[in-house]
């Protein structure tokens, strides 16, 4: 089970685009939290608690304690805006959480034993990680922080499937359900061969045309005059 880890908010009143700007400049983050039977409630968040909890994977897996005044909701992170291109984060988007009710989240997958697998030790073969998270769903007290995959056993050409990953008790991938074509891939090992291209060899034709005109002229054999 995933921890849950808690983050201080306070509560805003101001709301519009003009208000928000005045909130990243004072080194807020505008937010709101949405779900349940609860209305929305928009909130603010230090720039700098958000910005360090941000770099970390349990900030977008993991069920978070919003502290407001010593009343603390549970939530997941459902949507986090950026800015192009600094180091900003602009918004955020938190959906409560129910604890009788299954939730889905994309969780990260860590691969583990991978160098010293059969397929990992063997020269010329790759190991590709097709995917490095997976939708779950499950209870948010069975949430885990992330999928562990054991590579030990691995070897040339196998393929490891949504089907193969051990999960932890209470969680499912609900894409499985939906049939054997959308059991995907998720680490392949295969081998590479490297293809010896072959010299071309010239046609007899384009030979003969490349010889000189004059070659041609002396291997022809010259006329009789008949006449005396």
């Amino acid at each position: 089970m995933a921890k849950t880890h808690e983050i201080k908010v306070e509560k805003r009143n101001d709301e519009g685009k003009g208000a928000s700007r005045r909130l990243r400049r004072a080194g807020f983050v505008p937010a709101i939290v949405y779900g349940g039977e609860v209305k929305p409630v928009s909130i603010q968040l230090l720039h700098n608690d958000v910005w360090h909890a941000s770099q970390n994977e349990w900030f977008y897996s993991s069920i978070l304690d919003l502290s407001l005044g010593g009343d603390v909701q549970k939530v997941l992170l459902r949507d986090m805006q950026r800015h192009p291109f600094k180091q900003l984060v602009l918004h955020l988007d938190f959906q409560r959480v129910n604890e009788n009710e299954a939730i889905r989240v994309r969780v990260p997958l860590h691969f583990m034993n991978q160098e010293a697998s059969p397929a990992g030790k063997t020269s010329g073969v790759v190991i590709t990680h097709e995917m490095n998270e997976v939708e779950i769903s499950c209870l948010p007290k069975d949430l885990p922080e992330y999928i562990e995959i054991d590579l030990s056993a691995l070897k040339t050409d196998e393929i490891v499937h949504l089907s193969d990953l051990k999960l932890p008790a209470g969680v499912e991938i609900p894409e499985l359900r939906f049939g054997k074509e959308h059991d995907h891939a998720v680490v392949v090992a295969k081998e590479v061969r490297e293809e010896v291209e072959a010299a071309p060899v010239a046609a007899e034709g384009e030979a003969a045309a490349a010889a000189p005109a004059g070659a041609t002229a002396a291997a022809a054999p010259a006329k009789k005059d008949e006449k005396k």
